[in-house]
């Protein structure tokens, strides 16, 4: 495997972990993980990439190993802020090549678009947003995280990483078990009760209380002026946040054609974590098209 580093940075008051794979002063390559997700999840792409490059992938505020923020929500914006902060430290004088997976996807796709000048090639991996919401879904979703935070959300603990390996391939039948084992390790820790827990803040499985504004985040959309490849999973199961497949399809295509310069790939053979499926060729479609 391509080793890894750690660097640690204070952004915005937290002590957040950002991973660096490759060459100093080669091209850089900034990726983004997803929802209950770590930096170390990029380590099967990172190692099918064939050219030289310095790729940066921090772990968002509460994940992996970056501090928690100790409050009982996390709020998205706060996501944009603490991307803006670790481009301008590690590339502040160029527009970057920049990838984001599931919610590291919808992140780095509206941050684009309110700093177009900032990106220069953006590529999302399953970053289709949220189901679109009507302002009459607002007393009901106010009701429902205020008793949610009667009762405060907490993590699993696994009695071994083996426990904590098969938990990702539950989720995932197709990650191999050497994968498994791997992500396991990077995924997990030990707690004070010395069983394994995922290092994700338990706050972050809380509802939110505002809802999803779709058209809001196309407004966004529209602004990229960056090429996009768009890729997704022939055998995702994101289906189910949009609705049936045919709406969810009919939907996604409409947000797909808010983005000026877009080209979408499908990734066969994959499920939604298509970067552990099909790494070797994920990797060869995020080169070429940064080639082109």
């Amino acid at each position: 495997m391509t080793p890894s580093r750690s660097d640690f940075l204070t952004i915005r008051g937290l002590r957040l972990h950002v991973r660096h794979w490759g060459r100093e002063g080669a091209p850089k390559l900034f990726m983004a993980h997803g929802w209950m997700d770590m930096s170390a999840s990029f380590q099967f792409v990172v190692d099918a990439l064939e050219g030289d490059w310095h790729v940066i992938a921090p772990d968002w505020r509460g994940f992996g190993l970056s501090e928690r923020t100790g409050a009982d929500t996390y709020w998205f914006p706060d996501y944009f802020a603490d991307l803006e902060r670790i481009l301008d430290h590690y590339a502040p004088d160029i527009p970057v090549n920049l990838l984001g997976h599931s919610m590291g996807g919808n992140i780095v796709s509206v941050y684009a678009g309110v700093r177009p000048e900032r990106i220069a090639r953006l590529v999302n991996l399953e970053g289709f947003g949220l189901p679109a919401t009507r302002p009459e879904q607002a007393p009901g979703r106010y009701a429902k995280w205020l008793d949610e935070l009667r009762t405060p959300p907490a993590m699993r603990g696994y009695a071994s990483l083996d426990e904590v390996a098969a938990r990702l391939q539950k989720t995932n039948p197709r990650l191999p078990d050497a994968r498994a084992a791997f992500l396991a390790g990077h995924w997990a820790a030990r707690n004070a009760e010395g069983l394994w827990e995922i290092l994700g803040d338990p706050a972050h499985k809380m509802t939110s209380p505002l809802l999803y504004q779709a058209e809001e985040v196309l407004a966004c959309w529209r602004r990229i002026t960056a090429p996009v490849l768009w890729v997704e999973a022939e055998h995702t199961d994101m289906w189910r946040w949009m609705g049936p497949k045919e709406q969810a399809r009919a939907e996604v295509d409409r947000r797909l054609a808010q983005i000026a310069d877009v080209t979408p790939r499908m990734m066969p053979d994959a499920g939604h974590m298509l970067h552990h499926d099909q790494p070797a060729l994920l990797a060869r479609m995020i080169e070429e098209f940064l080639a082109a």
